[in-house]
């Protein structure tokens, strides 16, 4: 299970939302190897407006923010394995949503197995019956 959550500048379209879940989900299930059935992405947008680097607004017509978010249970990926997922997420982002600026952040959040979970069991939970996480 893990729970990405990406934040942008712009509104995709219906064929970026498209290929952002889907390619996002591989990349969790190939690079992290995550579980897809249980592996949730939410997209979500701020106008250009509303973001700024350097205490300077972007423009959304040179580039696009973007900021993304996932959380894993601690001590399920290597240091290897979270640096290529976001080397290949940002690509992503570049490849569907074009220019980025420098400032475009890609947080890996690792949290204990007792402090969160699915379907109403933690991961840890999980772990002691011997359910997949």
């Amino acid at each position: 299970m893990p729970y990405l959550h990406i934040q942008t500048g712009i509104v995709p379209t219906p064929d970026q939302y498209y290929k952002l879940h889907c390619e996002s989900v591989r990349l969790l299930t190939d690079l992290l190897g995550k579980r897809s059935e249980v592996s949730a992405v939410c997209i979500s947008t701020l106008p250009a407006p509303g973001w700024s680097v350097g205490g300077e607004a972007l423009d959304a017509r040179t580039c696009t923010p973007v900021y993304a978010e996932v959380k894993i249970t601690a001590g399920t990926n290597s240091a290897e394995e979270k640096a290529r997922f976001i080397a290949a997420l940002h690509a992503l982002f570049e490849a569907s949503l074009g220019n980025l600026p420098e400032a475009s952040y890609i947080v890996i959040q690792e949290l204990a197995a007792t402090d969160w979970g699915y379907h109403g069991l933690t991961q840890a939970a999980r772990k002691a019956a011997s359910t997949p996480l």
